[in-house]
């Protein structure tokens, strides 16, 4: 049996959302299921970290996909042709771009449909292909694979897909995120936040997480009395001019901190040391960083919207992300240590929910759905 997958974006010391949904599934895959023949596809060469197993073939097909137009090239010739030439059986391909021709059954993971509903958010070309083909992709495809039972309804409902195709494969959390003694606390906020307690914002910069929102909830709660600062840690992805000047017009922007990108463990401490997590995007199909804010015993305020509530119970403060007031009240409410110590206890019990064996479990489900 012949399983190929698309591993193009396993990139070292760069690993994205959908980066970490590969390597931490297929890590554990191919460990478990060496019966396979593991093929994993390429667009330049590869790091050796990313074969997991030494049964493991590792291929590299032209061209690197750097451009939608490339993306075309690559899925719609290189792949169905290798895939034809090496006779497999399926292709995976988790992030949800698959050949439209050729004799093998995929597997299309969509994660969410943020493109289709806030095409503001992406570039215009590269969002006009997702809208013009993740519906024929989900259309070809044997089974499409997603993160939550929100994305679930979403995509059945938008390119009106029946749900018994769609399998719910959800996110788990890397074993580095973990809480930390309050002597480490003490360390971390002294390396990035001036000693201070603070909120943290973790993930990209982009008009989706709703950064203008969180600033101006931010500054009313300073108004009201707050002195916790706003630690902003993440990489400038869409760093749009309305965003800057929400961050230059903030009266209390000398204690809005940014720390750019950072690496996996220091990522970990900075949110194990926040008096919380704070994620009010607009639109989240999964929100990873609420069930890794869990394993740290770090309380969470999230949006009520998308799939937020889904993945976070009834261990955060739900808030309205078109209202900075909804935001600044759970902030407030966040200096209370009883709530804190609640909303602790309850992420403990919510995470036991998530991990990559479990997602690692439904893809290998949906798998021999589409092999039986």
């Amino acid at each position: 049996m012949k399983i190929a997958v698309n591993t193009r974006l396993l990139l070292k010391d760069r690993l994205e959302g959908i980066g970490q949904f590969t390597a931490n599934i297929f890590e554990i895959l191919s460990r478990e299921h060496p019966e396979i023949e593991w093929i994993f596809l390429f667009d330049r060469p590869w790091h050796p970290d990313f074969i997991f197993e030494p049964h493991i073939e590792a291929k590299v097909l032209f061209p690197p996909t750097r451009h939608p137009l490339l993306w075309q090239w690559w899925f719609q010739w290189s792949v169905p042709r290798y895939l034809n030439k090496v006779k497999a059986d399926l292709f995976i391909s988790p992030d949800g771009m698959i050949p439209l021709w050729g004799n093998c059954p995929s597997i299309a993971v969509i994660h969410d449909l943020n493109y289709e509903h806030q095409p503001g958010n992406l570039d215009k070309i590269a969002g006009g292909f997702m809208r013009h083909y993740y519906p024929k992709f989900a259309h070809h495809a044997k089974r499409v694979a997603t993160v939550s039972n929100y994305c679930k309804r979403d995509i059945a409902d938008t390119y009106e897909l029946s749900p018994d195709k769609i399998d719910v494969v959800p996110n788990g959390y890397g074993q580095h995120f973990k809480a930390l003694s309050e002597e480490a606390k003490e360390k971390v906020r002294q390396n990035y936040a001036e000693g201070s307690p603070y909120f943290l914002y973790l993930g990209a910069l982009n008009p989706r997480k709703n950064l203008e929102g969180l600033m101006g909830a931010y500054a009313l709660y300073r108004d009201n009395g707050g002195q916790h600062k706003l630690l902003i840690t993440g990489e400038k992805m869409r760093w749009t001019p309305a965003i800057e000047e929400a961050f230059q017009r903030n009266p209390f922007k000398a204690d809005i901190l940014f720390t750019g990108r950072l690496a996996d463990a220091e990522l970990a401490d900075v949110l194990a040391a926040a008096e919380a997590l704070c994620l009010v995007s607009h639109f989240e199909g999964f929100g990873i960083p609420i069930i890794e804010a869990f394993a740290c015993e770090t309380p969470v305020i999230c949006a009520n919207n998308t799939a937020m509530p889904e993945i976070a119970g009834e261990a955060a403060l739900l808030v309205d992300s078109r209202n900075s007031q909804s935001i600044a009240k759970a902030m407030q409410q966040m200096e209370n240590s009883e709530v804190q110590a609640d909303l602790i206890q309850k992420g403990k019990v919510q995470l036991q929910k998530f991990s990559w064996q479990k997602a690692a479990d439904a893809m290998w489900d949906s798998i021999q759905k589409c092999l039986s």
